[in-house]
């Protein structure tokens, strides 16, 4: 087979780097694999590791540094019959390092080759993750305040099923990239090498102060036994097969007379745990059900069983362009955590707005004709209120009618769920 080198472009670093070896190494690597341009993506992020993807004539991807791994599960996951090549130099390793423990834990068959000449070479010879205690850099005294990471330690501790390091410089580099590519799983490789332009300068002992650093880390030669397991890719696909193909969307047919000429906005306030935003969603299918555009916005708290919970929803027979509410038509309040999030919009109210409200729970002064609901003495649970509430509405005007209210449960409930709402529908319906 034809190497893949880009005639366009051949390959040009600094005299002597290391980076130039692994190029003509891969390249004699895929050859012998005899896996054709197009079946190939080599994903780089920056630094000069990431020109990597303009020296071959494959398919190529050139994101954002340290986060190459996340491009190439993507492609790998859409494409799997792709070889997706990952490569990274130690700047990048160090700074997508999160990438790199959920490739390693992940197990999706990606090849990832880390450029390791122990400095952020095209920036200034600045330290990295894995610059040697005792070596000189441009960053002064920081490389010595740290310990150097090493990868294929941290990468077989974190799952990868084949964690090598090798020398750029070693006569068996085509073979163990070759071995590492067909490995099926997340393969991971420290390719050591010097930078000529930059550590090299300050480190005349350079592959000898490398020597030194690597000889105290444990061997790393290819195949990790105790991570070997499944292929993600793999797995995926057939678990996914074996699962039930999600249900269609709910599809709400008018069946009903539309309620209104003009838009019509309600404010529902609430608390975590009076299910306010399912309620919202059975207002917005009733009013569905009438033939009506409506729109549907929540405010609660990252607290999600503490705290406001609050719903703003638009019915309107012609398309919503605008989905904020400054001065509602409605306002149902039920607990004091929404009605003092939204305390200032009742001042706003006046007197052909409506405010139906649990009973005894304090509201800001209003001008808006407020109607007391006595849930609780109908011994109504408080996650029923809302629902409830939307119940006493069909009751109060015509915006809601109670064909329009079961139309919206029978959307929204199944089950049990359905039999609850309609007899608490039913109760607060026929109550005095």
């Amino acid at each position: 087979m034809t190497s893949l080198l880009n005639t366009d472009r051949p390959p040009v670093f600094c005299p002597g780097c290391s980076h130039d070896r692994v190029v003509h190494a891969l390249d004699g690597c895929l050859q012998e694999l005899g896996i054709s341009a197009n079946r190939v993506c080599i994903v780089t992020d920056i630094g000069c590791s990431g020109l990597f993807d303009t020296f071959f004539n494959t398919h190529a991807l050139h994101g954002l540094h340290g986060r190459a791994l996340t491009y190439a599960t993507g492609l790998k996951l859409a494409c799997p019959s792709l070889t997706v090549i990952t490569i990274m130099g130690d700047g990048g390793l160090g700074i997508g390092g999160a990438h790199v423990l959920s490739s390693c834990r992940r197990n999706l068959d990606i090849n990832l080759l880390v450029l390791n000449n122990f400095n952020y070479g095209m920036t200034g010879g600045q330290c990295s993750a894995t610059t040697p205690v005792e070596a000189r850099t441009s960053s002064g005294f920081l490389a010595h305040l740290e310990s150097p990471l090493d990868i294929c330690s941290v990468g077989s501790a974190a799952g990868s099923g084949w964690v090598e390091r090798i020398s750029a410089t070693d006569n068996n580099l085509v073979d163990r990239i070759k071995a590492a590519i067909s490995h099926e799983g997340f393969s991971l490789m420290d390719i050591t090498g010097v930078c000529p332009g930059r550590f090299a300068r300050h480190n005349k002992q350079s592959m000898k102060l490398i020597a030194r650093q690597t000889a105290d880390f444990p061997l790393a030669e290819g195949l990790v036994t105790a991570n070997q397991r499944p292929e993600y890719g793999t797995q995926y696909r057939d678990m996914s097969s074996h699962m039930q193909s999600a249900k269609p969307a709910v599809c709400v047919s008018p069946r009903l007379a539309p309620t209104i000429s003009e838009p019509y906005s309600i404010l529902l306030l609430g608390a975590a745990g009076q299910r306010i935003n399912s309620a919202a969603e059975v207002l917005c299918l009733s009013a569905m059900s009438a033939g009506l555009y409506v729109s549907q916005k929540s405010d609660y708290p990252i607290t999600v069983l503490r705290g406001h919970s609050i719903s703003e929803v638009i019915f309107s027979r012609d398309p919503i362009r605008y989905t904020a509410i400054d001065k509602p038509d409605l306002i149902i309040a039920l607990a004091s955590d929404g009605v003092m999030r939204r305390k200032s919009v009742f001042q706003k109210l006046n007197e052909t707005s409506l405010v139906l409200s649990l009973k005894g729970l304090p509201l800001p002064d209003t001008t808006a004709k407020v109607v007391e609901m006595d849930l609780k003495n109908l011994r109504i649970h408080a996650n029923q209120f809302a629902l409830g509430s939307l119940a006493i509405l069909t009751q109060q005007n015509q915006i809601l009618t109670h064909d329009m209210l079961l139309e919206g449960v029978n959307h929204r409930f199944s089950s049990t769920q359905h039999k609850q709402a309609t007899e608490l529908i039913q109760l607060l319906v026929t109550a005095d």
